[in-house]
């Protein structure tokens, strides 16, 4: 990754308008991830007194509950280019006291760390969104143990639950759903196409599955559209072309569209991802 490249996914990821969202909706946001978390690490199977990478590890999460899966003698290290977003995630592990928790800025195409490190590697919505795929991937290879395993969660594809606020917007603004040559979160969303990448950057016993877990918002239709609008970044262009004249029928659509899904006091989605996961030769 450039170092232009780099910067501009920083600014994105670690925007102000991002950061002030996780921070005003941090409760219903770590509600509505809690069973993706958990799915993941399920598929990851920590072991105690592991050392473990935590990819793209945003505002701590999977790191934080596999830290407590690995336990003191074990270890996560939370790496990711924005540190404003790791600065969530340190204060996270500091309020569970989790001593075996700490951060590191660092681009995932250049990993600061000696070959043979790692015990296992975590990545939670964020393979999709490395420049240089291969590059990342052999990277990531070259500091895990021989033996030890990679694991993914990605979105599935665009057409599902969580995203039909989206597609209705795309209907009223023409125009694509995603910046082309942007950051693109459903990339990897074709079963087998994470797999392959994860052969071609020589992962070993590569395995994939797909899975519907729950997702749900803890909380009204208009409250879970104004958070996806806030923190969905791939999406910014797509939100910023809408005249605003428009938004208030869209916003109309949306909540009617969404309410189809409303369970009680929560808005019960269900996420499409995928799980991928390789070795280390």
């Amino acid at each position: 990754m450039s170092m232009t490249s780099a910067q501009q996914s920083t600014s994105q990821w670690g925007a102000s308008y991002r950061l002030v969202a996780a921070e005003k909706w941090k409760a219903q946001s770590a509600a509505m991830g809690r069973a993706a978390t958990d799915a993941l690490v399920e598929y990851a199977r920590p072991q105690a007194g592991m050392q473990v990478l935590d990819l793209a590890a945003g505002t701590g999460e999977p790191g934080i509950t596999v830290a407590q899966r690995v336990g003191p003698a074990g270890h996560v290290t939370g790496l990711d280019l924005s540190q404003e977003l790791l600065d969530i995630a340190a204060q996270r592990a500091g309020q569970r006291g989790l001593a075996n928790f700490s951060t590191r800025q660092a681009d995932a195409h250049s990993l600061p760390f000696p070959d043979n490190t790692f015990d296992l590697a975590t990545c939670r919505f964020g393979v999709m969104f490395f420049s240089d795929i291969e590059k990342a991937l052999r990277e990531l290879n070259r500091v895990l143990k021989p033996g030890a395993r990679a694991c993914f969660l990605v979105w599935g594809p665009f057409e599902q639950p969580y995203f039909e606020g989206m597609a209705i917007v795309v209907k009223h603004a023409g125009g694509p759903a995603l910046a082309p040559g942007g950051a693109n979160p459903f990339r990897f969303a074709e079963p087998g196409s994470l797999s392959a990448e994860l052969r071609r950057a020589g992962f070993a016993d590569v395995q994939e599955e797909t899975q519907t877990v729950p997702w749900t918002w803890p909380g009204p239709v208009e409250e879970v559209w104004e958070y996806e609008r806030a923190v969905s970044a791939p999406f910014r262009a797509l939100l910023e072309r809408v005249p605003r004249e428009k938004w208030d029928a869209i916003n109309a659509e949306v909540h009617a569209s969404v309410r189809k899904y409303v369970d009680g006091d929560s808005v019960k989605f269900g996420a499409v991802v995928v799980l991928a996961s390789g070795e280390k030769a």
